[in-house]
């Protein structure tokens, strides 16, 4: 729970660092309304919640500090996607970034999948998400 506590202040801090400025941009025209990402992070940070209680709990060590190793790894990208988004406006870096974070993803939900199949599957939204995320990244990048 450190690391969303972490993110979710890190990034709230830096979205609104220029308020305006993200309504400015020209979107993509795949961008969802916004309500869909009011419902898919309240589902993501709860799923990832049951996801590392089931890891810890039926992962060997080895394989459960992988996944917090990679979930790790993944949450720092996305604040590095967040800051350079949001603070010097590097779109590019922002959805490299963002793509570093998917690619990451990965293996936290093939460990996931080894704990449970059914957690795995409820994972399944989180990940695609972020490739969904990516994408609107790169999006900005190339329209701004």
């Amino acid at each position: 729970m450190k690391y969303w506590l972490l993110f979710s202040h890190g990034s709230g801090i830096w979205v609104s660092n220029a308020p305006g400025w993200y309504s400015s941009l020209n979107q993509p025209p795949w961008q969802p309304p916004d309500f869909v990402f009011g419902l898919i992070w309240p589902y993501n940070f709860v799923m990832l919640g049951i996801a590392s209680f089931n890891v810890a709990q039926l992962l060997n060590r080895t394989q459960t500090t992988t996944w917090l190793a990679f979930f790790g790894a993944s949450v720092i990208s996305a604040l590095v996607w967040a800051y350079q988004f949001y603070v010097p406006h590097n779109l590019g870096v922002a959805a490299i970034a963002l793509g570093i974070a998917a690619l990451l993803t990965i293996p936290v939900l093939y460990l996931t999948f080894k704990a449970s199949i059914l957690i795995g599957a409820l994972l399944i939204p989180y990940q695609i998400w972020v490739i969904i995320a990516t994408t609107l990244a790169w999006g900005y990048s190339t329209r701004n």
